[in-house]
């Protein structure tokens, strides 16, 4: 565990929250763009930040630390997926993930230390929830893994550990912080958020980041079969979250992406894809089949390759636009549903 210090996070800090800073500490407001800048690009101290004065910089010191998590174990897959654990400065944990593809450089970060929703083929909620991260800290996943990689990072997915929307305030700021043009600057539509469902988050974020990218994991055709591995579907009916996903796409004008994973004899059947398909057809949505990746602890299998390919065929055959997402860093427990915080 790393020392705890009572300091601030300078990474939680918006610019104009950055600029009433620096003039509670007697500088002039444009500083705070310079210091947000050094920010921005990864420093560890603030002795970094060349053109910010040296008393600026002391004064800084008294009062923040730059709080980047340290990579206390990172694996590299055969497929070049990079995953680290990262930890905070009170020793939270979360795992993050470095992929590559085509269109550029991706990295999956974590919302929470842990998870709270309870979805059974899942790896983060089997050791439930620890905290909740700030935006800072959602930040300095992205800083640090491009620090460690030497690679730039164009494409950030909300997909880890934890449930974003249960954590909406520090989503929020992560956006904001990320997106900011004096800053990491950040497209919004290079931004993707996932969530297992929380119906007011997704009224909410539809007006609050309507560029923003949103994936919503459904992983069943039906109430019936949701609730038996998502116990959100419990609190949120199954008819009423589509009622809400189809408002999002006439709101925004943007797609909606439904993760589906995949699983042997649970919801991999020619029926539970045509149930799919007749709730989806005719509206803006995107359909990502995810193989299962198998968790230790669990015991779903994931659907054979003529399964999903069955499946795949029947959606399409319906219109219903759908890829099977390449799966990536499998060897090294990095896929989709398999971020934990211990091992």
């Amino acid at each position: 565990m790393r020392t705890e210090v009572q300091k601030e996070n300078i990474l939680d800090y918006l610019l104009n929250e950055l600029e009433t800073a620096v003039t509670e500490l007697g500088e002039k407001k444009f500083r705070a763009s310079q210091i947000f800048g050094w920010l921005a690009k990864g420093v560890k101290d603030f002795d970094d930040m060349k053109n910010v004065p040296a008393a600026l910089r002391a004064s800084l010191a008294e009062r923040f630390y730059i709080g980047l998590p340290e990579a206390v174990r990172s694996q590299r897959s055969k497929d070049g997926t990079v995953k680290c654990l990262f930890e905070f400065i009170d020793g939270t944990q979360v795992e993050s993930v470095f992929m590559k593809y085509e269109y550029g450089n991706s990295i999956c970060i974590s919302s929470q230390s842990g998870c709270r929703m309870g979805c059974t083929f899942c790896a983060s909620t089997m050791d439930g929830l620890d905290r909740s991260l700030t935006g800072g800290e959602m930040l300095g996943q992205v800083l640090a893994m491009r620090n460690l990689t030497g690679k730039d990072i164009g494409h950030v997915v909300v997909m880890g550990m934890g449930e974003p929307f249960d954590n909406y305030d520090g989503l929020s700021k992560f956006i904001r912080l990320i997106h900011d043009k004096k800053g990491y600057d950040l497209g919004l539509r290079n931004i993707t958020v996932s969530t297992c469902g929380l119906i007011p988050k997704i009224r909410e974020f539809a007006v609050d980041f309507p560029q923003v990218n949103l994936a919503v994991s459904l992983h069943a055709p039906d109430q019936k079969l949701r609730e038996q591995t998502m116990p959100v579907a419990k609190k949120y009916d199954y008819d009423d979250l589509m009622k809400t996903c189809r408002e999002y796409t006439e709101l925004t004008g943007r797609r909606i992406t439904f993760e589906y994973a995949v699983i042997d004899g649970v919801n991999d059947s020619p029926a539970c894809a045509e149930e799919l398909a007749s709730r989806l057809k005719g509206w803006l949505t995107h359909v990502n089949l995810i193989p299962l990746n198998e968790v230790r602890g669990r015991n779903y299998k994931t659907a054979n390759e003529k399964s999903v390919a069955s499946f795949k065929k029947i959606l399409e055959r319906n219109g219903v636009a759908v890829t099977v997402r390449r799966t990536l860093g499998s060897d090294i427990d990095a896929a989709c549903g398999q971020l934990r915080r211990n091992r």
